[in-house]
């Protein structure tokens, strides 16, 4: 492992009190010309000024102390390992306010970050490029230099100098447009001051689009802009971003404080959308929606990530995090508030959801799971331990007490506290410090009328339990409920101690017991065999609420991955599920299963697991068909495609036939397959298909208008069989044909599909790596792109290999991901060794006719 570098944040005997800043993009030789007067305060006298400052040439640097005379500025020393740069001044800025004007100029990059350029189709089919930005995290430096920490906050005056057919677009309202003195084909586009604010908020946007427009009931006027032709695409996200803006100003008893919020569709777009204050950024897919050819996860997807970056603008704009070592926080919050969050299964390579972070090039790699779906689950846990009421009361005083201001985590809990009266930094600190969660071993004994529950906490880990000595506690609130009333809790506890013991008075032998009802708490649950065998029937017969049968079943998989239960006692728990009606039960089921057939990819018995998927899957996509029935709901459109995908895939014959067929008639256009049923059908067809299916496809591709069946078609072609059609997708990957963030799911798409496609495509990052690092740099697209490619490798020699590789090929931004991964195969090889015979008996012995 290279060194962490020393990591110094700025100085603060100068900082910065407003930004007047003035940008002239040129979209044709992609470069920018820029002013800034900030007015500044000087807290003690000093000879320089230092300040973030990345790919910008400084041309002319002065400061006028107020009142006084201009100094200029006889060196500018840049730190590019550090992004910063050093003013220095011939003689001593004197303490007080004054004026920092700097003449700069920096390039519009290809590299999805700072202030960039994105490509774009005019409808006559012309190439054109739109300039926009990404500052988030540490990018506000690529476009003006400043003072780049969330926390020093400060007012911005902008001003946009751009051709006059062009839209401009800033965090505020325009308040004044004139022609530019100095070539007429120009405006001068002047915007109001922004509220007080971090740098990574700021955003402007120069290109061609059309909007839709609506007001929210609080008088806000909301717009979607998109690209050119396809307004209408952006109705759906104005109608979800005028219900929520009311909704949250409701939700925190704080009005939106800008008189103006824009959402727009980027063409090139690294991440899904970004928050930034009344200028909200977004991928295509994530903001638009086509009533005909939109399928109901775009929908879905769309409304998520609508609500998430809405939930920002109070939570992270209005109150900052202080340092990005509480962005968990910040991202945990919107995550939850977005919906009820789904669990992930952690590793020990994870890190405390409160990351030290150090130098920013650390920063892009805590946006992961751990942050965003961790801190999700830890917020809704507390949200069900506070009680509603008081969380919002407690939200408020938090909104309140720090707006334009910057807050710790700490600041948080205090306020909570306050307001419920429990002990929130201590049950806290326990979930958000250390790394991972517990695991809860629960036991029971019949005693008369009254059953006795022992309960004990230990760590949780991806390898298998950990009996250290200096095992960590945490303070768990735990919930109990029993088959007399599954969707009511009959008591509460918060264990705080290794272990504990229970009296639930008035449970009858034969009723069953179950912990965590509504999975809220963020710990897995090793029941006894006995009260396990007990909650079968309760799976079978729907009485277990959805949640509760996810919630068993996602535990139960989880040790078995550990090592703590057999994976065959797994597979019996899944058969249980026949009955099954909801969506997002089936749909972790399936991840769950996806999981196991790309683990046992690496024996000689992959098709016996096909042929037991086929059987689970086969009864519910009996009951579903193929097409929609009048009032159904967006989850049966979901599961539909759910089902036929997985038996498509699995090779089951009859819906393998149905999808030859259907595809035919769509590529013919003599019925166009309906969106929700194309992703199963493509990677039906894929998954069973030669050169010429391949040929079909990326035809279809080609022709596609909309990003998100660009994208739907990308996400599937890696499903095709032979190796040579296999590399023909990964060099489609890298072709003209795919926007640079999506040639990640191309390449993950093929790692994902099959064993033959795993290694080509681990070799083909291998092989054209020096291209990808350089597309994708620092960001935290490599990442995924890692993960994605070895996270299903199954022997020890691959982890060694992969680590090697990155040994020799340094990604900074990625070390972590390495890690874990690295760790998941090692995983992986232990638990196919563990469990790989067990399987195959219990696989063979389920066919087998009876004696």
């Amino acid at each position: 492992m290279p060194e962490r570098r020393p990591f110094v944040r700025l100085p603060t005997d100068v900082y910065p009190v407003n930004y007047g800043l003035r940008l002239k993009p040129d979209l044709i030789d992609f470069t920018f010309e820029g002013k800034l007067e900030a007015a500044v305060e000087v807290t003690q006298g000093t000879n320089q000024i230092v300040m973030n400052c990345a790919d910008i040439d400084i041309i002319t640097a002065s400061f006028v102390p107020e009142g006084g005379e201009e100094i200029n500025a006889t060196g500018f020393n840049y730190q590019n390992e550090d992004e910063k740069v050093t003013l220095c001044f011939p003689s001593t800025l004197q303490k007080g306010s004054g004026s920092l004007k700097i003449d700069f100029v920096g390039e519009l990059n290809d590299k999805m970050k700072g202030f960039y350029r994105s490509k774009y189709t005019t409808p006559s089919g012309e190439i054109r490029y739109a300039a926009v930005t990404q500052f988030e995290a540490t990018d506000a430096r690529r476009a003006f230099p400043c003072w780049d920490e969330p926390a020093i906050k400060a007012t911005f005056d902008i001003i946009l100098i751009v051709p006059k057919d062009r839209v401009a677009l800033s965090n505020m309202n325009v308040v004044d447009r004139k022609p530019y003195p100095e070539d007429n084909s120009l405006v001068e586009v002047k915007f109001a001051t922004t509220p007080i604010m971090s740098t990574y908020l700021v955003a402007f946007v120069i290109g061609e689009y059309d909007f839709v427009e609506s007001q929210s009931s609080d008088g806000v006027t909301v717009r979607v802009y998109t690209p050119v032709g396809k307004a209408e695409q952006g109705r759906f996200a104005l109608e979800v971003a005028t219900k929520t803006l009311p909704f949250y100003k409701d939700y925190f008893s704080v009005p939106y404080p800008l008189p103006k919020i824009d959402l727009i569709a980027i063409a090139d777009f690294a991440a899904g959308a970004m928050e930034n204050w009344g200028l909200v950024t977004y991928r295509e897919t994530a903001l638009l929606i086509d009533p005909k050819n939109s399928c109901a996860s775009s929908r879905q997807w769309v409304a998520l990530v609508v609500g998430h970056e809405l939930a920002h603008q109070w939570f992270g704009n209005l109150v900052t995090m202080e340092w990005w070592t509480h962005l968990w926080l910040n991202e945990g919050f919107a995550s939850w508030i977005e919906y009820l969050c789904v669990d992930h299964c952690f590793l020990n390579n994870s890190h405390p959801i409160e990351v030290d972070v150090g130098h920013p090039s650390e920063v892009d790699e805590i946006f992961d799971a751990i942050s965003y779906s961790k801190g999700a689950s830890v917020i809704r846990m507390l949200h069900n331990y506070i009680g509603d009421e008081d969380f919002r009361k407690g939200m408020n005083a938090y909104l309140l007490k720090f707006q334009h201001k910057n807050a710790s985590t700490e600041d948080l809990w205090e306020c909570l506290e306050q307001a419920s009266g429990k002990p929130i930094a201590a049950v806290m600190n326990s979930w958000t410090k250390q790394m991972g969660f517990p695991i809860i071993v629960v036991d029971q004994e019949q005693h008369g009328s009254d059953r006795v529950l022992k309960i004990s906490q230990k760590k949780f880990c991806a390898s298998g339990p950990r009996n250290d000595e200096n095992c960590p506690n945490w303070m768990v609130p735990i919930s109990i409920c029993t088959s007399e009333d599954p969707s009511c809790t009959k008591m509460k506890v918060l264990l705080d101690q290794p272990e504990t013991t229970i009296n639930i008075t008035n449970v009858a032998p034969d009723h069953w017991i179950k912990i965590n009802p509504g999975t809220v708490g963020f710990y897995r649950i090793q029941y006894s065999s006995v009260m396990l065998e007990s909650l079968l029937p309760g799976i079978r017969d729907l009485t277990l609420l959805p949640v509760d049968r996810l919630g068993l079943q996602n535990d139960l998989f989880s040790l078995a991955r550990a090592g703590m239960i057999s994976t065959v006692e797994v597979l019996k728990v899944m058969e249980a599920f026949v009955n099954e009606p909801n969506y997002t039960v089936w749909s972790d089921l399936s991840c769950n299963l996806g999981v196991l057939s790309c683990l046992l990819s690496h024996t000689d018995f992959h098709e016996d697991i096909q042929e037991f998927i086929r059987d689970l899957f086969t009864p519910i996509g009996m009951k579903l068909g193929w097409d929609s029935k009048t009032g159904e709901g967006h989850l049966d459109a979901l599961l539909r495609g759910l089902v036929l995908g997985k038996l498509g895939k699995a090779g089951h014959k009859a819906t393998l036939e149905e999808a030859r067929r259907r595809f035919k008639e769509h590529v013919e256009g003599k019925q166009i397959l309906p969106a929700d049923l194309r992703s199963p059908v493509y990677l039906t067809v894929l998954k069973h298909g030669d050169s010429t299916t391949l040929d079909t496809m990326l035809k279809l591709h080609k022709q596609a208008d909309m990003q998100e069946e660009k994208n739907r078609i990308e996400r599937v072609l890696g499903a095709i069989p032979a190796p040579d059609l296999i590399q023909r997708v990964l060099n489609f990957a890298l072709s003209e044909e795919v926007r640079p963030q999506d040639t990640v799911s191309v390449i993950g798409g093929v790692a994902g599909s099959s064993k033959q496609g795993r290694k080509a495509a681990w070799k083909f990052v291998r092989d054209n790596w020096e291209e990808l690092h350089n597309r994708y740099q620092g960001g935290f697209l490599i990442s995924r792109l890692i993960k994605l490619t070895v996270d299903g490798f199954a022997i020890d020699k691959m982890a060694a290999e992969v680590k090697s590789f990155f040994e020799s090929h340094h990604a900074p931004a990625a070390e972590r991901t390495v890690q874990q991964c690295c760790e998941n195969i090692l995983l992986n090889a232990t638990w196919l060794k563990r469990d790989a015979d067990d399987i195959h008996q219990y696989l063979l012995q389920r066919k087998a006719p009876p004696v």
